[in-house]
């Protein structure tokens, strides 16, 4: 099957990565309340919540999840750079600088929670 030639850009797959990660961080909004609920409830909820997340499983959804979040800041800045700027060649880098911010970002969060 092959790949349509717009598809192959760098362009789109930096569009589809901003979309697919503010999709998935909408989807952990109600977790997020959830949890801000259970602070409002009592420390006893609250503490048995973060003895959870105490394991590797919740570990690496928090670090997928800061990555999310690195992926969809770079990619909405991107997306402002691209009104302010003209489209050259040189935007390709940019978008691999946007992919290499959000990688290390979550990696230097994963180094800080293991």
């Amino acid at each position: 099957m092959k790949i349509a030639g717009h598809r192959n850009h760098a362009h789109y797959w930096a569009f589809i990565l901003h979309r697919a990660s503010g999709l998935l961080l909408a989807i952990f909004l109600p977790a997020h309340f959830y949890v801000l609920g259970l602070a409002i409830e009592g420390e006893a909820a609250m503490d048995g919540f973060i003895r959870w997340t105490d394991a590797p499983l919740v570990k690496g959804a928090e670090v997928i999840l800061v990555i999310l979040l690195a992926a969809h800041l770079t990619g909405g800045l991107r997306l402002m750079a691209l009104e302010f700027i003209s489209t050259s060649e040189s935007s390709k880098t940019a978008v691999a600088v946007g992919a290499g911010i959000s990688l290390a970002v979550g990696l230097a969060f994963l180094f800080n929670v293991v």
